[in-house]
């Protein structure tokens, strides 16, 4: 980190504006912030499923190092042409995802957001997550935006989706399953 904060507020991004990591400057609206932000808001989502309670350590330790990879996706969303997530962390969280899926039963159903608090707060995560990707492919359709970005979130969506399931089954809580013939047809 070259320079140290010692003030928070630099009055800087009082006219719209903001400021990049290479240091250009662009709007708080444009495509990049609204990608990189919402990377940010991702990772404050997984945070939050860390905080809660009967988060086994084999999943804390999953989503502190995805902590750390959105930091770096950030920053690499933040600084135009730099490259920080690469091929290997996508094979990881697949790895990961084999693992933490290979236990859960087969979906024979959808499976509604729930299953206690920590499931739930993934399942919020997740759906952050899907945000992030559309917003990464939104910005890749006007701007040069690596695919191991996309490919990231893609993957790190069905991964956290995989974790809630396996929060709501620890939890005892279990799976809430979408009940399609409840509602009346016609």
């Amino acid at each position: 980190m070259g320079n140290r904060l010692s003030k928070i507020y630099t009055r800087t991004g009082d006219d719209g504006s903001t400021g990049l990591g290479d240091g250009s400057r662009t709007g708080k609206d444009s495509l990049r912030v609204a990608a990189y932000g919402t990377v940010d808001e991702l990772n404050s989502a997984i945070g939050m499923v860390m905080a809660s309670d009967g988060v086994d350590d084999d999943i804390r330790e999953a989503l502190v190092q995805i902590q750390h990879e959105l930091f770096d996706l950030g920053g690499e969303l933040c600084i135009p042409g730099m490259a920080m997530v690469q091929a290997r962390d996508i094979d990881r969280l697949e790895t990961v995802l084999d693992a933490f899926n290979a236990d859960l039963p087969a979906l024979k159903d959808f499976i509604l957001p729930g299953g206690g608090m920590a499931a739930s707060t993934c399942h919020l995560a997740r759906t952050v997550c899907r945000r992030a990707e559309r917003e990464v492919v939104a910005l890749g359709r006007v701007e040069e935006v690596r695919p191991e970005a996309q490919r990231y979130l893609n993957r790190l969506s069905d991964l956290l989706f995989v974790i809630a399931r396996v929060l709501a089954r620890r939890s005892g809580h279990g799976e809430v399953l979408w009940q399609h013939e409840r509602r009346p047809r016609g």
